[in-house]
């Protein structure tokens, strides 16, 4: 599903330039739950960034299903952030005058997937455990219920993969649990999922860990996943 070979980034910073990925190489298969860790500045987000279609890479090789990433146009790759990748963030990212199923419904709002959108969304709102918080906007419900709302409208495209930077960086430790086994959930059912953290806790969910440091990898682990459980 993806391949990345010999992945370089640079930054041009005045007369030089940093380098914030030195030659990352690794693949990623269909239906895998894998955990890309590492401290700050360490290359994470930056490798994160160009997985999900958003920046490109100075030099290397990134393949998604089986098709080069950098023969893509600006086109192109719209349609592959919209439709084959889902994002979750941080800092959830809603619209505070939506309410939670108007939030969800956003992304079908630059696609062509009109067909039963707003029973999918309820779908979704019902599966991340938001069934009686459909009206309800994002000032009106709890840190973790945010994020449930930005997990169900990351997925209302049906995306092959889920991509998760920091999805429990600004929530307690009892409701990074419940939004982890979410994910746990969401991978057993067969999505494919790239999670970015710094929390050990976090990357045990997963089945692979991605050990990155000064824009290298330095360790590839394999988990039992979901917790060690």
């Amino acid at each position: 599903m993806i391949k990345v070979d010999d992945l370089t980034k640079e930054y041009p910073m005045g007369d030089s330039s940093v380098k914030a990925l030195k030659g990352v190489s690794f693949e990623i298969n269909e239906n895998e739950f894998v955990a890309i860790m590492g401290p700050s500045g360490s290359g994470k987000s930056t490798l994160m960034n160009i997985i999900g279609c958003l920046d490109k890479p100075t030099s290397g090789s990134y393949q998604l299903n089986e098709q080069q990433v950098a023969s893509l146009d600006d086109d192109a790759l719209s349609v592959v952030r919209n439709k084959d990748i889902g994002f979750v963030f941080q800092s959830f990212h809603l619209l505070p005058r939506l309410s939670a199923l108007q939030n969800v419904l956003l992304p079908l709002r630059f696609s062509s997937s009109e067909t039963q959108e707003t029973d999918y969304a309820h779908e979704l709102l019902n599966r991340v455990s938001l069934a009686d918080r459909y009206d309800h906007r994002p000032n009106q419900l709890s840190g973790g219920q945010r994020q449930r709302v930005a997990i169900a409208r990351s997925l209302v495209n049906k995306p092959a993969i889920l991509l998760a930077d920091e999805p429990t960086g600004a929530l307690d430790s009892k409701t990074s649990v419940e939004i982890m086994a979410l994910f746990t959930e969401l991978h057993r059912a067969g999505q494919t999922i790239i999670l970015v953290t710094h929390e050990e806790e976090v990357a045990a969910y997963a089945q692979r860990v991605i050990r990155m440091r000064d824009g290298e990898i330095v360790e590839i682990e394999h988990n039992l996943g979901e917790c060690n459980a």
